[in-house]
């Protein structure tokens, strides 16, 4: 007999460039969505901003040949308001999220959508990540989240606890909560703490649903006075909605004041990868 055909829930995918990213990265990344095991019915393309020609000529290629929707800002906004032009312009209730440089596993959409159909409840499906160094069999490290939705609450309290680059969301518990808003690194931070005081229920998978591209940039990225103030405002913002408490927020900010702001990019790399990821296999 032949296998009985699933119907998923409709739904977009959304993925976003702006100047600096690589055509050929960025071209990696969208075809690892569009050639799913269960292909989006939507595909929103976000150009933050002018853009190399290079980069353009991949955008106008994939609007032609794939029917992706191309979304375009006439500045650079940052990926929260660019994602936030996604969720207002997405056809479907179900978004799912992708970065520009990373790649998603074939089956990616499959697992995050079986999971939607048996826990309709779920606002945000993430899953786990592995980190790689220019090439996906290069694996150097993985960032492992908690999956039941009381574990991603408490780790909540300390930090993000989604891989921002693999979640499926609810786009109406989204909405709900005021959409993404702009916040230094930490749109998807923040939009996850106000989803929580909306009541919005998490999980996270346990399997590997995308390939993260990593560097130095990255480190850097993750430091300096600038990210270290957004995330110390961000702390203060959870304590004054009672997410934490005060001692709390007192740890929550000492440790991003040491990591980030006082510790050179070298040892910060060093720290993440052998103190906050999981080592990967090479």
């Amino acid at each position: 007999m032949s296998e009985k055909k699933i119907n998923y829930p409709k739904f977009s995918a959304t993925i976003g460039c702006y100047k600096n990213d690589n055509p050929e990265d960025f071209e990696k990344a969208f075809l690892s969505i569009y050639n799913q095991t269960v292909k989006p019915n939507e595909i929103i393309i976000t150009v933050d901003g002018p853009i190399p020609k290079e980069l353009d000529k991949k955008v106008t290629r994939f609007e032609r040949e794939f029917q992706a929707v191309i979304l375009r800002s006439a500045q650079n906004n940052g990926q929260g308001m660019a994602h936030a032009l996604a969720v207002d312009h997405a056809k479907y209730e179900y978004i799912a999220i992708m970065d520009a440089d990373d790649i998603s596993v074939p089956d990616r959409f499959e697992k995050q959508l079986k999971v939607a159909m048996e826990h309709p409840e779920y606002d945000v499906i993430g899953g786990q990540i592995e980190e790689f160094i220019d090439n996906p069999k290069n694996v150097v490290g993985k960032r492992e989240v908690p999956l039941e939705d009381h574990m991603v609450k408490r780790y909540l309290r300390r930090r993000c606890p989604f891989n921002h680059m693999t979640i499926l969301l609810h786009s109406h518990m989204v909405k709900k909560a005021g959409n993404y808003q702009d916040w230094h690194y930490n749109e998807d931070y923040f939009l996850y703490c106000r989803m929580l005081l909306q009541g919005a229920v998490f999980c996270n998978i346990p399997d590997t649903l995308v390939y993260v591209r990593v560097g130095k940039e990255m480190y850097k990225r993750r430091g300096g006075w600038k990210y270290f103030k957004s995330e110390a405002k961000l702390q203060k913002w959870m304590l004054n909605h009672k997410i934490i408490s005060f001692p709390m927020y007192l740890e929550n900010v000492f440790i991003r004041l040491c990591v980030q702001a006082l510790m050179p990019n070298w040892l910060r790399g060093f720290m993440f990868q052998k103190l906050f990821r999981s080592k990967g296999n090479k």
